[in-house]
């Protein structure tokens, strides 16, 4: 139902914002819509009224700044409210009122808000650490109910594919594959295929089926990547057939492995910002590998090197020419493609190697092909 022309009147003035009457709508606003209009002006301001300047601001106090929280958060749906505190974060300084425990406590959690709360770690006062882990907690519960049904589920599949064999049960049969195989022996006379050799995967035993290196670059404009990457690797630690370890990097490589039973503990033990050196990172990762043809490394980074960069190509074509699956994304995050070192990502692809954003919910899937030895479903530009 298409809105009527008074509706669509306030929905401009709503945009164009201003005095009541402002910007030739003739539209003033009163209840609601101006409580909704002032806290929209409040941040986004900009603009002239009345032969005055316009401009945004939430105040210098955390008592008016969690108001305006509280405001938008009764006015604008949830997912409204978090792009509000973002741009309120960025354009407006708020960062350093996220120390102070009450304002935690006011504003709509999701992934980019833990983002900003691990930049601020080492600055974060005793007095607000455990609400801050409170509210990263809340993020990563809420993703984890998300993710993990899915990803092991995926996962199960693709590590009982995996484990091929040449006898199999009826039940265990991969029909496609035993059908491909045999095609040179199709009767046109009785339209069918007389399975000669039959394939099948058997069903994961118990125990490591394979192993898993989880290499991710903390730098800041990698935080949400960080915080998914985190929840994937407690999830895929849960798995007894997966061994998983994961390892975060600047220009330093931080074992977290012994962490992953909680990722809240991982998240904190991360320090988002500073340089990169994939090259060393991915020394470390290689230096652990004990069964390169049941291992996957996946290399989360935008791939800025700041280390030796022949050195880290180099390194990359080692392991993969002793059977490493390896896996680069640029982000694991639903933002898409951040910006990155293209001529990199091409080198990588040269490789054999390609580079590409991954969203959350694609994210088993990759690991899944990586398992397999599939090509990886490597989204359209």
């Amino acid at each position: 139902m298409r809105p009527s022309a008074d509706e669509r009147l306030r929905r401009w003035r709503l945009v164009l914002g201003g005095e009541p009457g402002a910007e030739g709508t003739g539209c003033a606003l009163a209840g609601q819509d101006a409580a909704m209009d002032g806290a929209l002006a409040a941040l986004y301001g900009g603009g002239r009224s009345g032969g005055k300047d316009r401009g945004a601001g939430l105040g210098a106090s955390a008592p008016s700044v969690a108001r305006w929280l509280g405001d938008i958060r009764t006015y604008f749906p949830s997912s409204v409210v978090q792009v509000m505190q973002r741009d309120a974060i960025e354009r407006l300084g708020l960062a350093t009122l996220l120390l102070e425990p009450e304002m935690l406590e006011a504003v709509e959690a999701d992934v980019h808000l833990v983002g900003t709360l691990l930049s601020l770690n080492k600055a974060m006062p005793e007095t607000t650490r455990e609400t801050a882990r409170a509210v990263v907690r809340k993020v990563v519960e809420d993703l984890e109910k998300r993710l993990a049904t899915r990803t092991r589920a995926t996962l199960t599949g693709a590590l009982d594919r995996s484990a091929r064999i040449s006898r199999p049960r009826h039940r265990d049969i991969d029909w496609d594959r035993t059908i491909r195989a045999n095609l040179k022996n199709y009767l046109p006379e009785h339209n069918t295929v007389v399975p000669e050799r039959l394939i099948g995967y058997g069903r994961a035993a118990r125990g490591v089926k394979k192993d898993v290196v989880l290499c991710i670059d903390q730098s800041g404009s990698m935080a949400a990547s960080v915080v998914y990457a985190s929840v994937f690797g407690a999830v895929l630690a849960s798995m007894r057939s997966i061994a998983t370890r994961l390892v975060v990097f600047d220009t330093a490589v931080v074992d977290l492995t012994d962490q992953l039973d909680d990722p809240v503990d991982v998240l904190f033990g991360t320090q988002l910002g500073g340089g990169t050196d994939i090259n060393r990172a991915l020394a470390h990762c290689q230096s652990g590998i004990t069964r390169p043809a049941d291992t996957v490394v996946v290399l989360i980074s935008d791939l800025y090197e700041g280390g030796i960069r022949d050195e880290m190509l180099k390194r990359v074509a080692a392991m993969k020419a002793s059977g490493v699956q390896f896996v680069a994304l640029l982000a694991l995050s639903d933002e898409g493609a951040p910006a990155y070192d293209r001529e990199h990502a091409a080198a990588l692809a040269a490789l054999g190697a390609p580079a590409f954003a991954c969203t959350p919910d694609l994210f088993p899937d990759v690991m899944a092909a990586a398992i397999e030895r599939r090509p990886l479903p490597i989204p359209e530009a």
